[in-house]
Formats: structure tokens, C-alpha cells, sequence
């Protein structure tokens, strides 16, 4: 058994940003970070399993802004390396939030003077930035709410209302540092936000290309291929129901419930054989494990 887990956790770890080897997260030691184990934070993105689902619907979320496609379609080179992309992404995640203050605060100060070299012209003749404020707020809204939904439905769906705010209101620190601006703090407030940008969502040919890219997304190994499949599925379930009808990918309501039900059967499994995780890192940092 020892080896199906530790062939398992290498597997799913040549996929996250740890793999990257940018930062160590057991160092300096007793660090930490710029929100510490009692957080929220550490709680939502420490469960690896349901963090790829929300980060995958978070995505095709975000594709739905022109202004936010525009910018990953013109300087990112997601379309050639897919699996690059989600890695640096989780990084950034993995960094901020489980990194000492020092490392997340170098992660965002690298984003931030990326973010001034994107730049150009989208499809419909509007400029774009991605050190915009606006944008870098939908994108920010796109991700947490897709991570504190897939927590909800794959790891704690008793998380108290109470408890999802401050997730928000935690989480908008980092928006905050990156330039965003009227960033929601709130479980409403996120909600509200989302029915306000929906007019100025589009899915247009370059969208669905994206979702095209991430079903066909390469898997770690051939065993590995009905996983990253379920997962891709389990994301685009996780949109919400105005997301995926404009993608014309809407679940039947039997195969969402096979969905969700194949997921809930699989993602124990990766939690037991990941071991060395984000959060199993920091903790050793700051001493709550041996």
C-alpha cells in the first residue's frame, strides 16, 4: 500500500506549484505567513483535492470576461502549457498563503510587475491591462468563490456563514496588495458582485476554447487520465448554473449527481496519499507536526 500512496502523491504533486521549486515552506522556521494556521485560509486552500476543482471552474469563470480572456489569450502560454499555467497559479496560492510573510510578499510584488508588462487590445477594440483594478478584482472574485465552493461541496459543507465571510474577508488582503479595488469581503457581497458583472460576460469562440483545452489537458500518466477527466467534469459543475448554460455545458441532473458522487469516492483517496502538501509543509514550519 505504501507504494500505491507514495506513487499516488507523486503524481499529484508533479502538478502542483510546489513542483516548481520557487519556494520552501518549511523555512525560516516558526514563520507565520500572513495568515497563520488559525485561519480560514489555511483551511480552504490546505485541502488539495477540492482546491484543482475550484481552481478549474475558477478558470473558465474568469474566460467569461473579454477583458480577462483578452489578457491570458495575448501573453500567456496557457494554450501551449496548460499544466504550466495551473502550476503557477497554484504557486501563488500555495505562497501567499502558507509561505512566510517574506516569500508572499516577493510572490506579489513578482505578480504585480507582471501584470504591468499585459497589456493590448481585445476583440472588441476596448484596452485592456491586467494591473487594472476592476479586472484584477473579477479575477480575484472568480477564484475564491469557485475555492470556498468546491470546500463546500467536497470538504466541509457545514463551514458556518460566519466562517465563509471571513474566508472572503481574508482572502481580500491578497487582492488588496495586488491593486484591486472595492474588493467584496462577504459571502453577500460576492454574490451581489457576480449579478452585477453578469451583463458584461461574454462566451464567445476563444471561451469555449479554453474549456476545450482544459478536457483535453494532459493527465500525469494513463492511470491518471479518468481522474484529471472526473475533475474537469466536477469543475464545470461547480460553475454556477449561468456560467455553464452560456457555455452550453450544463450537467443533466443524473450525471451532475454521478459527478459529484464518483468525486466524493475519489478525493479521500488523494487526501490520504498526499502527504506532503502546502499545508503539511507549513505546519512543520511552524511546529504543529514533527
Amino acid at each position: 500500500m505504501e507504494f500505491i500512496r507514495r506513487r499516488i502523491e507523486t503524481q499529484v504533486m508533479s502538478l502542483t506549484g510546489l513542483s516548481l521549486g520557487k519556494i520552501d515552506l518549511e523555512n525560516p522556521k516558526g514563520a507565520p505567513g500572513l495568515f497563520g494556521p488559525n485561519s480560514i485560509c489555511w483551511q480552504v486552500h490546505g485541502d488539495y483535492s477540492s482546491m484543482l476543482i475550484g481552481g478549474i471552474s475558477a478558470l473558465m469563470l474568469q474566460a467569461l470576461h473579454p477583458l480577462a480572456l483578452a489578457g491570458i489569450w495575448d501573453h500567456s502560454t496557457f494554450r501551449e502549457d496548460m499544466i504550466g499555467r495551473l502550476r503557477r497559479t497554484g504557486l501563488f496560492i500555495s505562497g501567499t498563503t502558507f509561505g512566510s510573510r517574506q516569500d508572499a510578499e516577493w510572490l506579489i510584488e513578482k505578480v504585480r510587475t507582471i501584470h504591468l508588462q499585459v497589456t493590448g487590445t481585445a476583440l472588441d477594440g476596448r484596452p485592456y491591462a491586467a494591473s487594472d483594478p476592476d479586472l484584477l478584482t473579477w479575477v480575484h472574485v472568480g477564484e475564491v468563490s469557485s475555492f470556498l465552493s468546491a470546500h463546500l461541496r467536497y470538504k466541509n459543507p457545514h463551514l458556518s456563514l460566519d466562517d465563509q465571510d471571513l474566508y472572503y474577508d481574508e482572502a481580500a488582503s491578497i487582492a488588496q496588495r495586488l491593486g484591486a479595488r472595492e474588493v467584496p469581503r462577504s459571502k453577500r457581497e460576492i454574490s451581489d458582485y457576480l449579478e452585477r458583472m453578469r451583463p458584461q460576460l461574454l462566451c464567445d469562440g476563444r471561451s469555449r476554447e479554453v474549456l476545450e483545452l482544459l478536457l483535453a489537458a494532459p493527465s500525469p500518466s494513463r492511470l491518471a487520465r479518468p481522474f484529471g477527466s472526473l475533475m474537469m467534469q466536477a469543475g464545470i459543475d461547480l460553475l454556477p448554473y449561468w456560467a455553464s448554460e452560456m457555455y452550453c455545458a450544463s450537467l443533466s441532473p443524473l450525471k451532475s449527481k454521478l459527478v459529484r458522487a464518483s468525486a466524493n469516492r475519489i478525493l479521500p483517496v488523494l487526501r490520504w496519499a498526499v502527504r506532503d502538501c502546502s499545508l503539511h509543509r507549513a505546519r512543520r514550519r511552524m511546529g504543529l507536526i514533527g
